[in-house]
């Protein structure tokens, strides 16, 4: 009965984000065209629930092709605790800085490739390099995750690890309303994820 209502509960809040975040969407990747060259969203391959690959969507927030660098996991953590990460443009440090960057997954969790609260899906290579992150692929990855709400840029691979499991063990619609509640308040604080 929950993943019926938490299905049901992912598309509805979805559509709902995305009508209410049109206006926002459009300056946003008007913003982005002004800002660098090179295509409005970035999209990826990244591995999702039973292993099934998925184009994962986002607003482009780094420079052009700067996503060679991913395969360098150790640098690219790094990057991503820091503020001064060389790769991002001036408008993708508040698009991440707040999280708007994320809003297009909304379309992935329509499609059924995502669920709003679960999980972040990585990328192959990553799950490949550490074959520990295969145990999160028994449930559909998430826009946002217990580990985001967290503080996860702040948080060691080990930590984030544990936080996905514990949600694994924990899930439950009170659970992923209280997640949704907490990303909510980050944002609109401030205080980004």
């Amino acid at each position: 009965m929950y993943f019926v209502v938490k299905r049901i509960m992912d598309v509805v809040v979805s559509i709902f984000g995305i009508f209410l975040f049109t206006p926002l969407f459009l300056i946003v990747a008007i913003s982005i065209k002004l800002d660098s060259s090179g295509p409005i969203f970035f999209v990826q391959k990244r591995v999702g629930y039973k292993g099934k690959a998925f184009n994962i969507l986002k607003f482009r927030t780094m420079v052009k092709d700067a996503d060679g660098a991913q395969f360098f996991v150790g640098q690219v953590r790094k990057w991503e605790a820091e503020d001064n990460d060389p790769r991002v443009t001036k408008i993708g440090g508040w698009l991440r800085k707040t999280g708007v960057d994320e809003l297009p997954q909304l379309f992935n969790v329509i499609k059924g490739d995502m669920s709003l609260v679960g999980p972040r899906p990585y990328y192959q290579p990553r799950i490949d390099a550490d074959p520990s992150l295969k145990e999160r692929l028994s449930i559909k990855p998430g826009c946002v995750s217990l580990a985001i709400v967290h503080g996860r840029v702040r948080l060691s691979e080990e930590e984030i690890k544990k936080y996905d499991k514990e949600y694994q063990e924990k899930q439950s619609l009170s659970l992923d309303v209280t997640i949704l509640l907490k990303t909510i308040y980050l944002i609109l604080s401030g205080k980004g994820f």
